[in-house]
């Protein structure tokens, strides 16, 4: 019996897959795999597996999703090109259960719902690769628009109450919120596309302030409480959504070159982030905030392309726990009209001194001979270009 395992989301794309698994493509068995990385749709998207796959499983992986990838991103300041990376991190743990179930089931074949024109068709793609198995992509490989999806999806009884005006995926991290006129650069997207975060207009008159505790790089407390990672971010979620805290609206660079129009959602992260690397100011030296900058960016171009398994995630990995060892404290944050504002930090590690106080009394004598050479190679190269003057 041919069999092959499907990620499964409970969208339209994936949903129209299975019978198109089946028809075009002659397996005999569809397996439905869902991983709850947070998704608040997961029981609609279980009750749709039920009725269209031979079998479906669901995976609970919220706590994995969030110790073993959210807190990895936070301490290496997760971010490209302004995005959360909140959809990037989840594929390639979604990518790795699917694996699992179809080596458990002894499956010919894994599937996901991509299209041949953004970016989880590589993140999927990477991680399936790694195994001798078919990769299956019938949205790429069949070249179906919306529309003939969903004539076919009407064909083979896969219904859907209303159909979404947006095209959403979200997890614990982000949500983002895509297509219909969002497609277009100049197209004001209206209040209806978000749930997490209210309107500045509708936010508190007073401000709120939170204190996070962070050990070795990673959150572990809110306001003095230790929190669990799930737990703290659903918590910042709801807080900081509260206060209009965390939209996005970006051009975005895909990996395949195509310019495309974001729009995310993504409170605690957002204040999470801006926190984690606040602390970092305060606890490295100016070599480490220098060479871990590059470190940063690459490690989340890595996760935007997908490429976890690259030996040099690893290895990018390895530098940025050495460096989490220190980053140890509290950061104090005023949430504030839409404003996430940070008003304070304090360090067990914190490499300031007070000798930088006006109040402080040095020998500054000392300094004077540094200052006489510092600049040389800039003056020597103005006199050069403009002539010497003595």
């Amino acid at each position: 019996m041919k069999k092959v395992v499907l990620a499964y989301s409970g969208g339209l794309d994936t949903s129209v897959c299975i019978p198109l698994l089946r028809e075009r493509y002659g397996y005999e068995e569809v397996i439905a795999v869902m991983v709850n990385v947070g998704q608040a749709d997961i029981k609609e998207a279980e009750a749709r597996a039920e009725k269209l796959s031979d079998r479906y499983r669901v995976i609970d992986s919220r706590n994995e999703f969030v110790h073993d990838y959210i807190f990895r991103l936070i301490m290496a300041n997760g971010n490209y090109e302004g995005y959360v990376l909140g959809t990037a991190i989840a594929r390639p743990l979604i990518a790795q259960k699917v694996l699992e179930v179809a080596k458990e089931e002894g499956a010919d074949a894994v599937a996901h719902g991509c299209t041949g024109k953004g970016n989880d068709q590589l993140r999927f793609d990477a991680v399936f690769r790694t195994m001798d198995l078919d990769v299956i992509a019938p949205m790429r490989e069949l070249n179906l628009t919306r529309e003939e999806e969903q004539e076919y999806a009407q064909e083979h009884g896969v219904y859907f109450e209303t159909e979404k005006r947006w095209s959403v995926d979200e997890n614990i991290w982000s949500r983002s919120i895509e297509g219909s006129e969002l497609e277009e650069p100049s197209f004001i997207p209206p209040e209806e596309i978000y749930q997490w975060t209210v309107p500045v207009s509708e936010t508190p008159e007073d401000a709120e302030r939170i204190e996070i505790g962070f050990e070795h790089g990673i959150p572990v407390s809110l306001d003095g409480t230790k929190t669990d990672g799930v737990s703290l971010i659903r918590k910042l979620n709801e807080i900081g959504g509260k206060h209009g805290i965390g939209r996005t609206d970006m051009i975005e660079d895909r990996v395949l070159g195509f310019k495309a129009r974001e729009t995310y959602e993504h409170p605690a992260a957002t204040i999470l982030l801006r926190a984690h690397r606040d602390l970092e100011q305060l606890v490295l030296t100016r070599n480490e905030l220098r060479f871990k900058d590059y470190v940063d960016k690459t490690w989340s171009e890595l996760v935007y392309q997908g490429l976890v398994m690259d030996p040099l995630f690893d290895s990018l990995n390895a530098f940025v726990d050495k460096t989490q060892e220190r980053v140890n404290g509290t950061e104090y944050v005023k949430l504030e009209k839409g404003a996430m504002i940070i008003v304070g930090r304090e360090s067990p590690d914190g490499l300031y001194t007070k000798n930088v106080s006006f109040d402080v009394k040095l020998e500054q004598k000392g300094v004077e001979g540094y200052s006489v050479y510092h600049g040389f190679q800039s003056r020597q190269a103005m006199r050069a270009r403009f002539g010497s003057k003595k």
